[in-house]
């Protein structure tokens, strides 16, 4: 069987990452995707081999996305500038990315090394600008645990309605990053 004229494994993921980012990881099926694209499952295995396979593109696409939009926002910031820059950053690409966001919280598999490489450019970036606090390299190890996990606590309990109570978000993201400043400064 011949591939459909205009259909490559691009297409297929970014379908599959509007599908994911708008409904969920857990609707993503080949069928659904097809219908989206306007062709028979069967269509979608001249260019992938499965949904393990679009999954793990889906996640080099989240990793490769968060990566520029990180990069993008350091725009020659440095220092306290950096950090909230990347802060932002982060938050608005996983409340934009939902879908996408969830598939790259976990460590890639150590043996897929496309995957180890795109995450290992964010983990870069952000040991990079943490460098600029005088951090030994156990500690920006530390700093940059810390700040993912602010960040996700963060991005995760806006997504899912946890900030119901009427004071200024914004403020508390202040708050928050100040504190995480306060604490690699040394």
């Amino acid at each position: 069987m011949s591939p459909r004229v205009g259909l490559d494994i691009n297409i297929i993921i970014n379908t599959a990452a509007e599908l994911v980012d708008t409904e969920g990881l857990e609707s993503i099926t080949l069928a659904k995707i097809a219908r989206k694209l306007n062709v028979r499952p069967p269509s979608l295995f001249n260019h992938i081999q499965g949904l393990p396979s679009i999954k793990r593109e889906l996640s080099l696409l989240g990793l490769t996305q968060l990566y520029n939009s990180l990069q993008n926002a350091l725009n020659k910031k440095e220092g306290d500038a950096a950090i909230y820059a990347l802060a932002y950053a982060y938050t608005e690409f996983a409340r934009k990315h939902p879908g996408l966001y969830g598939l790259i919280l976990q460590a890639p598999d150590p043996s897929d090394k496309e995957l180890q490489m795109a995450s290992n450019q964010i983990i870069g970036l952000l040991s990079d600008v943490l460098k600029a606090y005088d951090l030994t390299e156990e500690d920006i190890i530390h700093a940059i645990r810390a700040l993912r996990s602010i960040l996700h606590g963060f991005s995760s309990l806006g997504q899912n309605g946890g900030f119901g109570l009427p004071v200024n978000l914004e403020k508390s993201f202040e708050l928050m990053m100040n504190g995480f400043l306060v604490s690699i400064k040394k």
